[in-house]
């Protein structure tokens, strides 16, 4: 796989290559107020019992809502209780101080208008500070695994890895680090442990600030792509060079040698590397609504306030209809993926029967493994169609390119 690192506008752009195919694009706009994953010193301003939730002061220019269940306390026992168990007003008072993280992220228009469905950035007390191969979570008490991981035997060897993690607690391992050794485990550990110590010391004052601001584009897609085998990261500009270099010294040192500054005859040409890679054309594609798949079917994703629905319709393909619905499962999967399209996704594959529709339903499961946001696939509904869900931590891509002349 090769990352390529351009900038376009003052946005920096990360894009994922498999065999010159598009599989991953991340983008990290200038218009972003809040970015996901960022760590603030707020300042609780109101408590609103209908919603049972707080409104915080992040850094005197933005507001988040934190809910009931994304609120930490501790009790008198000193243990690290979830909030959800009694009112938040009688945890949470106007004025109190407490570090947070945006769960959602938020782009504002010219016109200071949100994109987003809420007005205001979704918070939670339960922070994570996201590795490598590992995520720790200070108020975690034990290790555990990922939910996301599903099979068994992949699930035993990192059960093993984890319990050898000693005298360290509230990690959770990731499926890239399976067949890791321990010891570099341990590195990633007591580096994510120093790092949240180093943050824990401006958690202090009266004045709500950001204190960290959430993994950019470039971290996002080297975090995301850790499972596959990266052969080249491309940059044009020494910045885009150093900021690779310092993620990788500390998380991905194997990577190093991987980072290649490009030089093109045109590398003022917006785009230029992107352009040299042949990539464009691909990433247009994801703005348009007609996908054609490889062997003559097709794809039509219409996007709405309430959900997105995805037409498969076989056109010119001679093959079963068994066949189209793998590739339009494949490709859908790609699809939602790329656009990071969240929310209810209702699919309306062709019509078969019930030994190919549980095929179809393991390949989806398969497919969607790799999505870096949480997938789930609820199966046919009784009009026979798929209704899957997917939540994503990032605007869509429409919104992230919302305002950029491309």
């Amino acid at each position: 796989m090769d990352i390529l690192i351009e900038e376009y506008e003052e946005n920096i752009w990360a894009v994922a290559l498999e065999d010159g195919r598009l599989e991953g694009l991340e983008i990290d706009p200038v218009n972003e107020t809040v970015r996901y994953g960022s760590i603030y010193y707020a300042k609780v301003e109101s408590i609103d019992t209908s919603l049972d939730a707080a409104f915080v002061n992040l850094d005197g220019d933005n507001t988040g809502i934190i809910f009931n269940k994304d609120v930490r306390y501790t009790d008198k026992d000193g243990k690290t209780c979830k909030g959800g168990d009694k009112p938040i007003g009688k945890i949470l008072h106007p004025g109190d101080m407490i570090a947070v993280q945006a769960k959602t992220a938020h782009i504002v228009s010219e016109d200071d208008f949100w994109f987003d469905e809420d007005k205001n950035a979704r918070v939670s007390m339960d922070i994570t500070i996201a590795g490598r191969y590992l995520i720790y979570c200070p108020t975690l008490q034990k290790n555990s695994i990922s939910r996301r991981i599903k099979g068994k035997s992949l699930r035993k060897r990192l059960d093993d890895m984890i319990r050898s993690l000693k005298n360290l607690q509230g990690f959770i391992l990731r499926s890239s680090a399976a067949d890791l050794q321990t010891d570099i485990l341990e590195r990633e550990a007591y580096i994510l442990k120093e790092i949240w110590s180093e943050l824990s010391a401006y958690f202090k004052g009266n004045d709500p600030t950001l204190i960290a601001m959430g993994p950019d584009s470039i971290q996002r897609i080297l975090g995301d792509k850790a499972t596959n085998p990266i052969e080249r990261i491309e940059v044009v500009t020494m910045d885009h060079y150093s900021q690779i270099e310092d993620w990788c010294s500390i998380f991905a040192p194997d990577l190093m040698t991987k980072i290649i500054p490009i030089e093109l005859d045109d590398a003022s040409q917006d785009l230029a590397l992107l352009d040299h890679r042949d990539v464009l054309g691909q990433i247009e594609a994801l703005f348009h609504g007609y996908i054609m798949l490889m062997n003559g079917g097709s794809l039509i994703i219409q996007e709405t306030a309430a959900l997105t629905a995805i037409d498969v319709n076989k056109g010119s393909d001679k093959r079963s209809h068994l066949a189209v619905n793998i590739d339009a499962a494949k490709e859908t999967a790609r699809q939602i993926r790329l656009r990071n399209i969240g929310g209810i996704i209702i699919i309306d594959f062709l019509k078969t029967n019930k030994k190919d529709t549980d095929k179809l339903l393991k390949i989806l499961d398969d497919e969607t493994y790799s999505d870096p946001c949480t997938v789930q696939i609820h199966g046919f509904t009784k009009l026979g169609l798929m209704e899957i869900t997917r939540k994503r931590r990032t605007p869509s891509l429409n919104k992230r390119f919302d305002g950029i002349a491309f």
